[in-house]
C-alpha cells in the first residue's frame, strides 16, 4: 500500500509509550498507517523520544499551562486536528477527555485499557484484580465515548492470574497482550474493515461484533 493510501495516525501518550512502540514497530512491519504525529501533555514522557527516534513530530502541551479542562481539550483538538488524522489513538494519555473533546472525534478514536472491561475502570486495574481474587485478567481495546473506559469494545485479550502474582508480574503479561491487540485493532480500522456503527456498537466485515 502507498504512503498515501496509509491511515494518518496521531498518538496521544503521558508516558514511556510502549503501545506506541508497538504500533511503531507494526508500521514499519507493513501495517497500512502512518503516524504522523505524537502528542504529549508530559515534557518528560520517555515516548517522545521513542517517536523522535523514528523520526515521528513529537510535540508537547502541558495540562498545566491551562486553567481548566475544557480550554485545555479545545487547544489540544486544534493541535490534533492540524495533522487531519483518520484516527487518534490514546497510548497511555493519562488525562479524562471532555464530552466535546470526545465527540469530535467520534467513530475515530480508540484507547487500550489493562482490564477486561467493563471490570476495573479507571487506575491501579492489576492490584484490584489481585484484590478481587479473579482467576484471568487481561486488556481491552475500546472505542472512546465521554463515559471514562466505557466506550464500545473491539478487542480483548485474556491472561491467566498465577498464584505467585503480584501487580508487576500481572501486569507485565497483560502488557505483552495490549501489544499484540492494539496493533490489531488498528490495523482494522485502518483497512476499512471496522467502524462504529449508528447503533453505537464495533461492526466488522460488515457485521456487528458480538459484546465480549
Amino acid at each position: 500500500m502507498s504512503e498515501d493510501n496509509r491511515l494518518s495516525v496521531v498518538a496521544l501518550i503521558s508516558g514511556g509509550g510502549s503501545n506506541l512502540q508497538a504500533l511503531i514497530d507494526a508500521q514499519a512491519a507493513g501495517l497500512p498507517i502512518r503516524i504522523v504525529a505524537v502528542i504529549s501533555n508530559r515534557a518528560d514522557a520517555p515516548g517522545l523520544d521513542r517517536a523522535r527516534h523514528h523520526g515521528i513530530p513529537a510535540e508537547i502541551l502541558s495540562h498545566r499551562d491551562y486553567p481548566d479542562r475544557e480550554t485545555y481539550d479545545a487547544d489540544l483538538q486544534r493541535l490534533i486536528d492540524r495533522h487531519d488524522p483518520g484516527l487518534v489513538v490514546l497510548a497511555g494519555f493519562m488525562r479524562i477527555l471532555t464530552p466535546e473533546f470526545v465527540n469530535h472525534y467520534r467513530g475515530r478514536m480508540f484507547n487500550i485499557h489493562p482490564s477486561l472491561l467493563p471490570k476495573f475502570r479507571g487506575l491501579h486495574t492489576h492490584q484490584r484484580a489481585l484484590d478481587a481474587d479473579e482467576t484471568e485478567h487481561g486488556a481491552s481495546v475500546h472505542f472512546v465515548t465521554a463515559e471514562l473506559d466505557g466506550g464500545p469494545i473491539i478487542l480483548q485479550a485474556r491472561v491467566p492470574v498465577l498464584p505467585e502474582d503480584d501487580a508487576a508480574t500481572l501486569a507485565a503479561r497483560v502488557l505483552e497482550q495490549e501489544h499484540r491487540i492494539y496493533p490489531a485493532a488498528v490495523g482494522w480500522f485502518a483497512e476499512g474493515r471496522l467502524k462504529l456503527g449508528e447503533d453505537g456498537r464495533p461492526w466488522l466485515d460488515g457485521e456487528p461484533m458480538p459484546e465480549p
